[in-house]
């Protein structure tokens, strides 16, 4: 992506720096060729050229670009499974995913991780956004994902052989789990997405307790992907699935819903970031009924919700880290409302504002492996800033309205809100 020339002065606000420092109040930031000059309060700022362009913060809130951990571009209106692979061309999802992305830029998500793509869109999706063809979030890509047989995306009976091909790759054991991360090596994805266990959505065969891949698939995935440089994540609901997970080696962990004493442990030791994604399961609650989710369906999540929101609250705790991102793109979880998951944590699961934000910012940009240029605003990092009217600080839920975004920056540049 492009950055900036030239000088800009963003000030009259308060800054957060994403840190999880306290904010600056009447501070301002200065940013050069699309990194960041100077952050700090406005008396202790150096001078600056009379043709520097200004942006005023209305006394707002001056504070990162967030980071959406958990990003499905390829989702749009999903009421089924069946409906992630076969309810729309892929030469179809394929414009949808750009517009999904434009969306989540305008929304103040200035970088992103796939959770998961059709086919190999999100990796060419990458490539459109990094040459500046359309616009949308820094994004690593993560392409198909991989599931054992008759795991809870292997949702095709035998009798009828369609879709999921270009969902996800299905596995039988160790060879056949490295087999499909060959796959995606040569696919170009930077993240390889798995499913260790199975969830709400399927209560029959397949719920939120049920194992859906062996360790030794899961070993082999790790193993195979570490040493092509990928890394690895899981969809790891049940306990035993969260502890598989941690023994093999995973990067990070999506949900992490059911911890007990001894996975917290292991989440702490090695450091393993966890993204909870728990507004799509109130969510899934209060609009599931409307889009013909099955009262077993219902109880399912509301157990996963009660069950995440306090296996999120131990991990914050015990000084763990955590991400923040959702599966948008449901019926009942769309798009464009990526936000409400930072006023949900705040309202619900019991963050502090500043904690919730250290997490939408700092922790997103260490699971990228990009902390060194993203995540806070500190000298010599990429001006990915965003401008908001309001302490968000006092009122997360500002940033669920994009008309409260002044501006929206990428590397120096105003890509989205008021000022675009």
């Amino acid at each position: 992506m492009k950055t900036a020339t030239g000088c800009t002065v963003i000030s009259n606000g308060s800054v957060i720096i994403g840190s999880g420092a306290k904010p600056i109040p009447d501070a301002m930031v200065i940013v050069r060729d699309g990194r960041i000059e100077y952050v700090g309060p406005a008396k202790q700022a150096p001078p600056v050229e009379p043709t520097a362009s200004t942006i005023d913060a209305c006394s707002g809130t001056i504070m990162p670009g967030l980071i959406e951990s958990h990003f499905h571009a390829t989702y749009f209106n999903i009421e089924a499974l069946e409906d992630l692979d076969i309810k729309y061309p892929v030469e179809y999802v394929t414009i949808l995913a750009a517009c999904n992305a434009k969306l989540a830029l305008e929304c103040g998500y200035t970088s992103a991780r796939s959770g998961g793509s059709l086919f190999n869109v999100d990796v060419w999706l990458k490539k459109a956004l990094e040459a500046d063809l359309v616009p949308g979030p820094r994004l690593a890509a993560s392409g198909r994902e991989i599931c054992g047989v008759g795991g809870l995306m292997d949702w095709n009976p035998d009798f009828r052989k369609i879709g999921m091909e270009g969902l996800v790759l299905l596995v039988n054991g160790a060879d056949e789990a490295r087999a499909a991360v060959r796959k995606l090596v040569k696919d170009g994805v930077e993240w390889v997405k798995t499913y260790p266990t199975g969830d709400a959505a399927s209560p029959d065969a397949n719920d939120h307790h049920t194992l859906c891949m062996t360790f030794e698939e899961m070993n082999a995935v790790v193993s195979t992907a570490h040493n092509h440089g990928l890394k690895v994540t899981g969809h790891c609901r049940a306990t035993e699935g969260i502890k598989n997970a941690l023994r093999a080696g995973y990067d990070t962990l999506e949900h992490g819903t059911f911890v007990d004493d001894e996975a917290v442990e292991m989440i702490l030791r090695k450091n393993t970031p966890v993204i909870p994604a728990l507004y799509f399961e109130l969510a899934s609650i209060e609009r599931g009924p409307e889009f013909g989710l099955p009262p077993r369906v219902i109880d399912g999540h509301k157990e996963t919700l009660e069950g995440g929101s306090l296996s999120a609250r131990r991990i914050i705790e015990s000084g763990g880290r955590v991400g923040m991102g959702g599966d948008y793109g449901f019926g009942w979880n769309p798009h464009g409302q990526y936000a409400r998951e930072l006023s949900f944590f705040v309202n619900y699961v019991g963050f502090t504002p500043l904690q919730t934000l250290t997490c939408a910012t700092k922790t997103g940009a260490e699971i990228l492996g990009r902390d060194h240029e993203l995540g806070t605003l500190e000298t010599g990092k990429l001006a990915d800033i965003l401008v908001v009217d309001g302490d968000v600080l006092s009122k997360i839920s500002l940033l669920e309205d994009r008309q409260n975004l002044i501006a929206v920056m990428q590397g120096g540049i105003v890509k989205a809100g008021r000022l675009a």
